[in-house]
This record gives C-alpha cells, sequence and structure tokens, in this order.
C-alpha cells in the first residue's frame, strides 16, 4: 500500500476551496519504464510527480512540479503518456482553467513543447479523454466547442490531434517552443439518412485494435447536453484518422464568413504539419529549420476540413431508449474458450455495464453486435459512501483473472466476465423445449421462454446460423463469451 498525503491543506483552503477539494488526487498513473511508475497529484492545488520503484514503491529521486502534466483539481480532465522516453501531457495549466495545453517534457534531449497559449484555432475549452503512441505520432483524443460551428451558440465537437515524436519546435522567428506539426480533425459518429443525426460528444475510447484486419479505434459517443438523450459506439480506422490529416485545410476568412477549405495552392511547401525527414519534409533534418511560411501557415490553420469517417459510416451500436447515456467502454478481441469472439463492455451513468458480442471479420467490412447483457453493477453497500453517485467513471478489464473492474466515485467492483451460473436453469429448459420442435418454433420458443433473460438475443439468431448445433456451442457462446 503507498499512501501519499498533501501538506499543504490549511494554504489551499485558505484560497477559498473546500476541505474536499484539497486532499491530493492522483490523475497520472504510468509507467515511465519496465522499472519505474510515475504519479502525479493535484496535492492541494499545488500538482506534484514523482517516481516510484515499481517493485518496491518506493519514491526515486526528488519531486517535480507537477503543472502542465497535472490538472490542479481533481475534475480537471487530462491524459497522459511516456512515448519514446518523452512524458505527453494533456491538461488544464493553471490555476483558474484559462489555459489548456499539449505538452511534451521529461526527456533527455528532445525540446519541451506546447500548443499555442491562449488561441481558441488550437484548443477551445477542451476536455481530454485518451493519448496513443501509434508509429511516428502521439495521437489525442478529446472534445472541445467547435470554432467552425457558432451558428447555435457553444456545440461540442470530438477531435483527434496529433503531434510528431520527432518536432523539435519552430524557428527563433515563428514556433519556437511551439509544435510544428499540431493538427486536429473532427470524428464523425452519426447515423446516416436525409438528416444525419449526430453523437458529438466523445465519452471514452480504446486503445489500437483490429477491426476487419485493420487497426481501428473504438470509443463511446453521446450526443449534445441540450439535445435529445442517445448514445452510440463508433470505430475509427487509424489509416482513416490518416487521411483526414493528408487532406485540405480548413479556414475563416474573416469572423463573419463561413469557414471553408483552404485552396490547394496556397498551402506552402513542405506541408504544414509533416514530420522532419519524412514525406514533402525529407530535406529537412529539423523542424527548427522549417521555412517561416511553413510555421506561419500550421499556426493559423491546425483544423482539417475532412472529418475522420466512421467505420462504416454508422456506429456499431446505439442506444436512444433509455434516459441514460454510455460512458466508458473497455474490449476483449480474444474472448470465450478458442479466443474466437471480440466482447464490447459499456458502462452507463445509472451504474449499468452492457456486455455486447461484436462481430468484427468479414470481407464487406461488416459489422454486427449482439446485446447479451445489462448488469447492474452498482452496489450501493459498498459505494454509496458520499451519496449515490451511479456513473461509471472506468472500465479495466483483467484478462488473467476473467474480471472486469468498474470504477465509481467512490469505490471499485469486480465482475466476473462471464456468469454461466446464472443462467444454467434456464438453459437446461431451452434444450428440453429444443427436443420436439421444429427450428422455426424452437427460436420462437427460446423467445417467449427466455425473454428474461439478455443472452436469449443472441441464441435465437445464432441457432439458425449454426443449424441447431446443440448444446456445446451454445454454452460455448452463452456462456463462454467473456473468459
Amino acid at each position: 500500500k503507498l499512501t501519499w498525503k498533501t501538506k499543504d491543506v490549511e494554504k489551499c483552503t485558505v484560497r477559498g476551496k473546500n476541505s474536499d477539494e484539497c486532499y491530493n488526487y492522483i490523475k497520472v498513473l504510468v509507467p515511465r519504464n519496465d522499472e519505474t511508475l510515475f504519479a502525479c497529484g493535484t496535492n492541494a492545488f499545488n500538482p506534484t510527480c514523482r517516481n516510484y520503484k515499481m517493485s518496491t514503491l518506493e519514491q526515486e529521486g526528488e519531486e517535480v512540479v507537477g503543472q502542465a502534466r497535472c490538472p490542479f483539481e481533481s475534475r480537471q480532465s487530462n491524459v497522459g503518456l511516456f512515448a519514446g522516453g518523452d512524458f505527453y501531457s494533456a491538461t488544464m495549466t493553471d490555476f483558474l482553467a484559462s489555459d489548456a495545453v499539449i505538452y511534451r517534457s521529461l526527456g533527455e534531449s528532445s525540446p519541451v513543447l506546447r500548443t499555442v497559449k491562449y488561441d481558441s484555432k488550437w484548443l477551445r475549452e477542451p476536455h481530454f479523454l485518451h493519448a496513443i503512441e501509434y508509429g511516428n505520432y502521439v495521437y489525442f483524443f478529446f472534445s472541445e466547442i467547435a470554432v467552425e460551428y457558432t451558428t447555435l451558440g457553444k456545440v461540442v465537437f470530438s477531435r483527434v490531434a496529433r503531434v510528431c515524436k520527432n518536432d523539435n519546435g519552430g524557428s527563433p522567428r515563428v514556433l519556437e517552443r511551439y509544435w510544428t506539426s499540431f493538427l486536429k480533425a473532427r470524428l464523425n459518429c452519426s447515423v446516416p439518412g436525409d438528416s444525419f443525426f449526430y453523437f458529438d460528444v466523445l465519452q471514452s475510447l480504446t486503445n489500437v485494435l483490429q477491426i476487419n484486419h485493420r487497426p481501428a479505434v473504438l470509443g463511446v459517443f453521446t450526443t449534445q447536453a441540450n439535445s435529445i438523450t442517445g448514445s452510440a459506439v463508433c470505430a475509427f480506422y487509424m489509416d482513416d484518422i490518416e487521411k483526414a490529416f493528408s487532406g485540405k485545410f480548413k479556414e475563416q476568412r474573416n469572423s463573419e464568413s463561413a469557414w471553408t477549405p483552404v485552396p490547394e495552392e496556397q498551402v506552402p511547401k513542405p506541408r504544414p504539419g509533416s514530420c522532419a525527414g519524412e514525406g514533402s519534409a525529407a530535406a529537412y533534418k529539423s523542424s527548427t529549420t522549417f521555412p517561416d511560411e511553413t510555421l506561419t501557415f500550421i499556426k493559423s490553420y491546425p483544423l482539417m476540413d475532412e472529418s475522420v469517417p466512421s467505420v462504416n459510416d454508422r456506429p456499431y451500436f446505439t442506444r436512444t431508449t433509455s434516459r441514460f447515456k454510455l460512458t466508458q467502454i473497455a474490449v476483449d478481441t480474444s474472448a470465450g474458450p478458442y479466443k474466437n469472439y471480440t466482447v464490447v463492455f459499456l458502462g452507463s451513468d445509472n451504474g449499468h455495464v452492457l456486455k455486447i458480442l461484436a462481430s468484427t471479420e468479414g470481407t464487406n467490412a461488416s459489422f454486427s453486435t449482439q446485446l447479451l447483457e445489462d448488469i447492474d453493477v452498482y452496489n450501493p453497500n459498498k459505494c454509496g459512501v458520499r451519496g449515490e453517485d451511479r456513473r461509471v467513471l472506468g472500465l479495466e478489464l483483467d484478462r488473467d483473472h476473467h474480471a472486469l473492474f468498474v470504477a465509481f466515485s467512490s469505490c471499485v467492483i469486480r465482475v466476473p466476465l462471464s456468469r454461466c451460473a446464472d443462467y444454467t436453469g434456464t438453459i437446461s429448459s431451452a434444450a428440453t423445449n429444443l427436443r420436439n420442435v421444429s427450428t422455426h418454433d424452437a427460436v420462437t420458443g427460446l423467445d417467449k421462454s427466455l425473454s428474461q433473460t439478455a443472452n436469449v438475443m443472441l441464441l435465437s439468431t445464432w441457432l439458425i446460423e449454426f443449424e441447431l448445433t446443440f448444446p456445446k456451442k451454445y454454452s460455448e457462446v452463452i456462456c463462454g463469451v467473456g473468459r
């Protein structure tokens, strides 16, 4: 057990903060290398970081200033990861949360870099959610107030931004100590039709996984706060994200005009946002030698014109009939006894976890889902310490012990990945019904006799597809999924 208490509670309360806000909330906990754990806490509005040995949890070295690496208070969003020895963070840098930043620091040879300060074209009231190292880039996923869509007031869009890992900043004249490779694009999670229905607000995202044998990420999106309540799961291929970053830039010529694509002939060379030594910037060894024209352009136009389309141009799963929104996602891509199923777990703000069987294979890049269970995970006896906050704040898979850990504001609940014992009696009675009826009647009978079991929705489809091979494969799909 490791305890890290703040020593600045009195100073914090003198500033007018409630005592509950003056604890040391741990906001960063990431591996720095195979032996060291990097942790940062709010430390009574004085963010501080430490290094710990993983084997003994002993502190290594001195404390490090946490500003720009950790937020000042627990409610502020942040993400962080180490890539190539550098720490990449996204958070608020000041007490008033007025300066949002994507920041790189702690590297031995790389310079400290950040996004341009107080520039809404770069970041506008962002809510940071996830960061991924992939290829030559670090990607940041967040939601923010859309600068390009202001006709209806403040509208939230979801974004993906990227920076080059070999970015060294600009020249002494333009973008010195700032990113020269920062680009961002909208993530489009919507239901197509005559009038698109958008799920604009990103809530949670996975790391890179395989869909149709292609690298992709899955995310939970919800509708705008003042809209009809709805949630969706959308996936995005990594090469589609890269395609958006290779497309046209977006500009607004003046404060009264609409946002339009920047004409290609106005884009300088090397292409703004490129990594030094690659592509059109192959002749440049460092971003510090980029022409001023390229640096000035990227400072003014970091937003891409085209949004990133979701896989199949539609959500994989939607939930619009509930007044509760989905909040978190975790994916097991090797579920079942033969590790050949993909199961998606979705947390919600009413304390439930949905367990969904997903098919991510097929030559036509199709993706189908089937709801297996809707589990009420929240336990008021364990979690009702400070009122009843049923919102799921985190999901973490422990495949080795076949468990899903569900985080709430006041507790963590362990849930088995498969719960076959809950359905043993129901499955046995279903088997009896199957022996003396036709295939069609079997499916109909199952719908009636098993309607109380969430897994039945999977069974009726499965029976037709696998020609009533029962009971071995039945138990594999129903009980084995998630094992």
